[in-house]
This record gives structure tokens, C-alpha cells and sequence, in this order.
């Protein structure tokens, strides 16, 4: 269905199906499609921007965003994926944050576009879906070129339950609680954590000092 709709809509489709006998009937059904007789997390992503448009599994749903989504030198443009309600509300609320909700929204907006019933499939799930959207910001919120060292920087951070001290220093500089959990932080605040306490260390100390003094 999804393959029809696009080549209709005059896109250049490259579509993915892991089954051998699928895959040949959507060559016979769709023509114009390239068919690669592959899973998402087996199949290369396109060397070229590029759109995803796809009903995921619900079961490796997470798997394949994080394939997507996390490394910023994927030449995504955006994506449309069809995903469980509770995962798409997961990831894109403010509050409480998750570490893959905050590292993706440093390189694309992240939003809820439409919930999708149960009756709307067959067969007939036990849980409703979402239409989930990531659209590559026009600047990102962090450099691509931090990608590795800023996603370093979040797990530590989530994984010790609060920012590095450099960080909680300059939390209130930028209306920031430094008493925060780091559930309590959002996207855009995190990357500004970052780009003040990996750009300058300088400023920090600086910063830092000059709290104490207070």
C-alpha cells in the first residue's frame, strides 16, 4: 500500500522486504519500485538524502529508529514511521526525557503527528499506533562532528543520575535547576549544556568560580 501511494505520488522508491516470496509479489505489484530483499537493519542506508516512509514493526520499532536517528551523518531528510502510541509519546514528550528522545532532538524535530486506532489495521493490533515524524532540523542543535562525543556526554549523565559537575556549575546560568534529574531536562536544554561546557572549557571554570564566590 505504502509502495503504490508513493510511486503514485511520483517518488523514486527504494523499498525494503526481508521475505523472498513478498518481495516478489511487490516487484509484480509495483514495478517502478527497486525492491531490496532486506530488513532495516541489515540493508545500507542511501548514500544520497532521502526520505523513510514506513509502517515499522512494532517489536524492532526502537531498533530501527536508533539506526536511523542517531547518527547524524545518515543523509536523512525525514521520516514517517508508524509506530506504537506509547513509544511515539516516548520519545517526543519534554517531560520526563529519555536519553534516545534527547540525542535524536539535537538533529531533528521529533513530533506526534496523528494517533492511528486498532481498527485501522488488519490484522488488528491490541495497542494503537502513532504516525511519528522526524524532520532534520535546518541547524542542528549540536555539530554533527560532536555526534559521538555529545551522545558520550548524555549516557554518563543518565546513567549517574544527574550533569557533570562542569555542567550543574552552569545549569542556573542557563535556567537550569542544577538539582535536576536528568529525565528533567529537555532537548534544547541539554545541547546548551553541552555546547557551554565542551566549547569553552575556559568559561567554565570561569563560571564556576565565580558561583563559589557568591
Amino acid at each position: 500500500m505504502l509502495t503504490a501511494a508513493l510511486l503514485r505520488a511520483g517518488a523514486r522508491v527504494q523499498a525494503l522486504e526481508p521475505d523472498t516470496r513478498l518481495a516478489a509479489r511487490l516487484r509484480r505489484a509495483c514495478p517502478g519500485a527497486v525492491v531490496v530483499e532486506a530488513g532495516a537493519l541489515s540493508a545500507p542506508w542511501p548514500d544520497e538524502p532521502f526520505r523513510v516512509v514506513a509502517n515499522l514493526p512494532f517489536a524492532h520499532a526502537t531498533e530501527i529508529c536508533r539506526a536511523l536517528l542517531s547518527d547524524p551523518l545518515v543523509q536523512l531528510r525525514a521520516a514517517h514511521m508508524i509506530v506504537e502510541w506509547d513509544a511515539a509519546l516516548k520519545r517526543t514528550r519534554l517531560w520526563p526525557s529519555t536519553i534516545l528522545g534527547v540525542l535524536w532532538g539535537a538533529w531533528y524535530e521529533l513530533t506526534v503527528v496523528r494517533r492511528i486506532a486498532p481498527a485501522a489495521f488488519a490484522p488488528t493490533p491490541r495497542v494503537a499506533a502513532a504516525l511519528f515524524r522526524a524532520e532534520r532540523r535546518a541547524e542542528p542543535l549540536v555539530h554533527v562532528r560532536h555526534a559521538a562525543a555529545y551522545e558520550a556526554f548524555l549516557r554518563g549523565a543518565y546513567r549517574s543520575g544527574s550533569p557533570p559537575p562542569c555542567a550543574r556549575a552552569l545549569a542556573p546560568e542557563l535556567g537550569i535547576d542544577p538539582r535536576s534529574d536528568p529525565r528533567d531536562v529537555d532537548a534544547r536544554a541539554w545541547a546548551a549544556l553541552w555546547q557551554e561546557t565542551s566549547a569553552s572549557p575556559r568559561t567554565v571554570r570561569r563560571m564556576s568560580r565565580r558561583r563559589r564566590k557568591r
